[in-house]
């Protein structure tokens, strides 16, 4: 088992961006991309790392990237140390099994979300407006439904430790122009709906996930995670009963322990149970294993 590894010390490496799991680093031509441990729920990154999360989101990402080549280009190198420049090697046990060698690109402003069913923020909306996002739905729908049809529900990128806003279609045309905005929806919704037919013949669900986008030399490019339990919500198919919240591959099994405790969403997060990291690291690894068998 790879070791827990919160933060990445990489003195002689230029250090550009401490996000809430990834840690990334300007080596000039290329970036390098390493996924932590670290695990945020609410926006509140945890104290205690997850065992070989870091591991399993880069081998998932690296799988969809694979996947969907043919759709779009993506940001995807390397994922050896042995291939990326030889100035990394000296921190192989920091990198080893959980780094990406990508290209640079200009991100777009916005997040890229994509739902199949009724679920998260989209359900909260829905039960008070009968609409996500803006989009009017019918009425009569039930937690974790699936939706009649796929919806692109952008969001605002935002600061670390604050909230990604819901936006609607027109917000994010304002942003990044109608053309790339109109663009990004259809590749999201095409990625998304071809991953959930992929997933469903491993016995998951993908309820909904988050793309990130780019410009590298003028085209669109996919960068950042792809499809892991970070940014979607996987569920057992076999276990699958709408009308409620559903068991899941993803961190919602984190989410829904912490709503049980007295705390008001804000950092410093409590201190979590040994059982609560063993089990969360578990769904993960399920969540790689399935797919990739």
């Amino acid at each position: 088992m790879t070791p827990i590894i919160t933060q990445t010390n990489c003195p002689e490496l230029k250090l550009v961006n401490r996000g809430k799991v990834r840690d990334i680093y300007d080596l000039g031509e290329h970036l390098l991309i390493v996924t932590s441990d670290r695990i945020s729920a609410f926006d509140v990154i945890m104290d205690e790392g997850i065992p070989q999360k870091g591991y399993v989101l880069t081998e998932i990402s690296k799988f969809w990237f694979e996947q969907m080549s043919d759709l779009i280009p993506h940001h995807l190198i390397a994922t050896e140390v042995d291939d990326f420049p030889a100035i990394t090697h000296q921190y192989r046990d920091q990198l080893e099994g959980r780094s990406m060698l990508t290209k640079k690109a200009e991100p777009l402003p916005i997040e890229c979300i994509v739902r199949g069913y009724l679920s998260g923020s989209g359900w909260k909306e829905y039960q008070q407006l009968g609409s996500v996002c803006g989009i009017q739905l019918p009425a009569g729908l039930r937690q974790s439904d699936k939706l009649p049809k796929t919806l692109f529900t952008p969001s605002t990128k935002a600061e670390l430790g604050e909230h990604d806003e819901n936006i609607t279609f027109d917000q994010a045309a304002e942003l990044c122009g109608i053309e790339t905005a109109q663009q990004v929806s259809d590749i999201s919704i095409a990625i998304y709906e071809r991953a959930r037919e992929l997933a469903a013949t491993k016995g998951i669900i993908i309820a909904d996930t988050k793309f990130e986008f780019g410009r590298m030399d003028g085209a669109l490019i996919w960068i950042d995670e792809a499809l892991t339990p970070d940014s979607s919500r996987f569920w057992p198919a076999d276990q699958y009963q709408p009308g409620s919240t559903q068991p899941s591959f993803d961190k919602q099994f984190l989410r829904d322990y912490l709503e049980t405790l007295d705390w008001n969403k804000q950092a410093p997060p409590p201190k979590l149970p040994e059982e609560i990291v063993r089990k969360t690291g578990e769904k993960y690894l399920e969540a790689l294993t399935r797919l990739t068998a």
